[in-house]
């Protein structure tokens, strides 16, 4: 995958992205724990938060051990991994999607959702699914995501609202 440097204003940081790498996955795993604990306050309860970030490791190992199972796309600023999203490329699915809280809303997730598009229509699939949080739902739906309903998923013991969505693919003729 080719890098992409993105700079829209001074003020913002310089973000480029590109495949995970192992040396990512400490940094996907604090990205997925805040993600949860501070980025998604406004939507859980605190107890359904902590059983959704203790569903998964906060360890590098953990997270590097699922490179081999999705094609992974990180945001990186600085050296530091900021972003990431894992693609189940076969299934034509998004598995992860996770941005720094003081990120969200700036475009982040929205590129490597782009990136994540762009490779799944060069495998020649024609939609992509993904379950979404209640953070998130929104913004899929104004980029053109069908919502196919609220799901219900179980973590640590706590039930979690999410929504499962999907969009079809299309390629942009220049």
């Amino acid at each position: 995958m080719a890098k992409v440097e993105t700079s829209a204003v001074a003020a913002t940081p310089r973000i480029m992205y590109r495949q995970a790498l192992v040396r990512d996955a400490a940094d996907q795993a604090e990205v997925f724990y805040h993600a949860v604990m501070q980025g998604a306050a406004n939507h859980y309860s605190l107890t359904q938060r902590r059983a959704w970030a203790g569903a998964l490791p906060r360890e590098a190992s953990a997270w590097a051990a699922r490179h081999p199972l999705y094609t992974t796309l990180v945001a990186v600023c600085d050296g530091r991994c900021v972003g990431f999203l894992e693609l189940d490329m076969p299934a034509g699915r998004i598995e992860t999607l996770y941005v720094w809280p003081s990120l969200g809303g700036q475009g982040v997730g929205t590129t490597l959702l782009i990136h994540a598009e762009r490779l799944l229509l060069e495998q020649g699939c024609g939609e992509v699914e993904i379950e979404a949080s209640l953070m998130l739902v929104e913004r899929l739906e104004r980029r053109g995501w069908e919502n196919l309903g609220e799901q219900w998923v179980e973590r640590g013991g706590e039930k979690i609202k999410r929504y499962r969505l999907r969009k079809a693919l299309y390629a942009i003729e220049t």
